[in-house]
């Protein structure tokens, strides 16, 4: 008898295992590359609740925030080589891969939330058939308050710049920083606070977040609100990944990334102001950037819009005809 119990107990166990490898969820793995408060990962934290209640729990993704998982600059191929199936990165990163990936930080283009969307309105197609001949599918993508200037004293004109060592993220800032005589050095965001502790930048170009997020007056003064560009950050999927799902996994994950999108556009809006005033309660000095360090920074503008329309070819032709119609 006490054979045929432990029988039944065994075929009980291997039904039971059967039932939860039938019903067993999917899970991603989603690296980030910035800290749980920045108000982009905490959008994506929310993204992923979002997705794993509408789809029952099927789908569950799991975030790995501030470079935890990968690094930043290895997110993107990450995902197109199946390490990952999803991944957040800062769009104009890419720049150097093709300039349409960049239209978004060159300097003085969309300084407001609305040309800003009259932008990603104009450059998502192109962006997104980029992504899509590599195997990528956007999602969604949200734009960081527009950049403004920090520095350890008050600049009154480009000439003030001259010779700074200039924390960059991407092509476009270092191409900036060339341009109005300063130099720079690739820095993380979650690196800021120890560059400009040992002395390796003294000036950047970034969002009220990324400064708040920062602590910035622990090693820096003066905020100039040049309201430069409003670059984007965006999740990928693997396409190969996204297409294992079951059409209402796949639903679901598309009308959460709509949802996701929509919200971080409105957390960005808020996001500035409230961010300014963190940064002045703190004794940043906030600055209304003079006419002439204004006028000189938008002739660099120019320069750079040129630049990049010649290396963007037909395609950024196209982005930047949509955007001006």
């Amino acid at each position: 008898m006490t054979k045929i119990m432990n029988k039944f107990a065994a075929v009980a166990l291997a039904s039971s295992f059967m039932v939860g490898v039938a019903f067993a969820e999917t899970t991603w793995d989603m690296p980030t590359p910035y800290g749980d408060k920045t108000f982009h990962t905490v959008n994506v934290h929310e993204f992923a609740a979002d997705v794993k209640a509408a789809t029952n729990g099927e789908l569950v993704i799991n975030v790995h925030s501030a470079g935890s998982l990968i690094k930043h600059a290895e997110i993107k191929k990450s995902i197109r080589r199946g390490v990952v199936p999803i991944g957040e990165f800062f769009l104009s990163r890419l720049a150097n891969e093709d300039a349409v990936y960049g239209v978004d930080s060159v300097p003085f283009l969309a300084t407001n939330y609305e040309d800003a969307e009259k932008l990603w309105a104009a450059s998502k197609g192109k962006i997104s058939e980029k992504l899509a001949a590599q195997g990528l599918m956007m999602l969604y993508a949200v734009p960081w308050p527009s950049q403004g200037v920090y520095a350890k004293k008050e600049l009154n004109s480009v000439a003030d710049m001259k010779g700074l060592k200039f924390r960059a993220y991407n092509a476009a800032t270092e191409r900036l920083a060339q341009l109005a005589g300063m130099e720079p050095t690739q820095i993380e965001a979650t690196d800021i606070s120890t560059a400009f502790s040992t002395g390796r930048v003294d000036a950047m170009i970034t969002s009220p977040s990324t400064g708040a997020n920062s602590k910035a007056w622990d090693f820096l003064s003066h905020f100039h609100h040049t309201q430069a560009w409003l670059p984007k950050n965006t999740v990928i999927v693997n396409k190969a990944a996204f297409d294992k799902l079951d059409d209402a996994s796949q639903k679901a994950v598309l009308e959460m990334a709509a949802k996701a999108e929509k919200r971080g556009w409105d957390m960005s809006k808020a996001e500035s102001a409230e961010k300014i005033a963190v940064m002045k309660d703190n004794g940043i000095i906030i600055v209304t950037p003079s006419d002439t360090l204004q006028g000189e920074l938008k002739a660099i503008g120019k320069t750079m819009t040129a630049e990049w329309l010649e290396n963007a070819g037909a395609d950024g032709q196209a982005v930047l005809d949509a955007y001006n119609k």
